[in-house]
């Protein structure tokens, strides 16, 4: 079987949350697809066209708008996709929505991506328990698989999570985070970023919240992602506490690049 399954939280799908479907419209608008299949919004940023936003999203446009919490995987020979909806459903309906907490624009590893400016235990929580309780979903790495990892490239922790859980960034190696661009040149990176903040201004410092599963699958290699079910969580989001956020702009240099290898998913 060569199709793949991955666990995504897409903000303002499933949802009635404002501030996670402002969220989502945004970068479906400036990705130019959606997950579902269905138009997005038209538009560009000014003094953009079409095809110069897709020269620097072909990968993250053909993942789609998400963030990724179980990454895509094979299933294992004795499962099903009916057995994993099943399960992710019953999953879902015994955990609370969190919060993504004070968006901030980011540069990880040469992208650019959306992430939580503030601690978000909750949603790392959620992610760890998806990443160990369907870990007898995924059909074990081939060689290959590992291989496109480059595993040399790893930490020594990073190389126990692939080989445990086959994906590196996960546990505490684990940053949610939305991806928007692919790698950006060194010279462009000034231009991108604005451009992005901008696009996102009214998103910016906002608290989305994360209160449904989706399942999406690549059908073939290479192909793009599709949703293909949202599973909502039990309860809606509290309302964040106060706590030592990050500025919503960029600072200077990349974050620490957890999710340096992010294209070899």
């Amino acid at each position: 079987m060569t199709a793949r399954y991955a666990i995504y939280a897409v903000p303002g799908t499933g949802s009635s949350d404002a501030a996670g479907i402002r969220l989502r419209e945004r970068a479906e608008a400036w990705l130019g697809r959606r997950l579902d299949g269905a138009p997005p919004q038209p538009g560009n940023p000014a003094g953009w066209t079409r095809a110069a936003v897709d020269e620097i999203t072909v990968d993250a446009r053909r993942y789609g708008f998400h963030g990724t919490l179980k990454a895509p995987f094979r299933l294992a020979a004795s499962r099903t996709l009916a057995q994993l909806e099943q399960d992710l459903a019953r999953f879902a309906a015994t955990r609370d929505a969190v919060a993504l907490p004070r968006l901030a624009l980011r540069r990880l590893g040469g992208f650019l991506a959306l992430v939580p400016g503030a601690a978000a235990p909750e949603l790392d929580a959620l992610a760890a328990a998806l990443v160990t309780g369907f870990d007898g979903y995924r059909a074990p790495a081939t060689a290959a698989e590992t291989a496109r990892r480059n595993p040399d490239a790893l930490t020594p922790g990073q190389r126990t999570m692939l080989r445990t859980w086959g994906y590196p960034y996960v546990l505490d190696e684990f940053r949610l985070h939305l991806t928007l661009t692919d790698r950006i040149p060194p010279n462009r990176y000034a231009e991108v970023h604005d451009v992005l903040a901008a696009w996102f201004s009214g998103c910016l410092g906002e608290t989305a919240a994360v209160d449904a599963l989706a399942l999406c699958t690549e059908p073939a290699p290479g192909e793009e992602f599709r949703l293909h079910s949202v599973h909502p969580l039990r309860r809606p989001v509290d309302s964040p506490a106060d706590s030592p956020a990050d500025s919503a702009a960029d600072s200077p240099a990349d974050l620490p690049a957890a999710t340096a290898h992010e294209g070899t998913r």
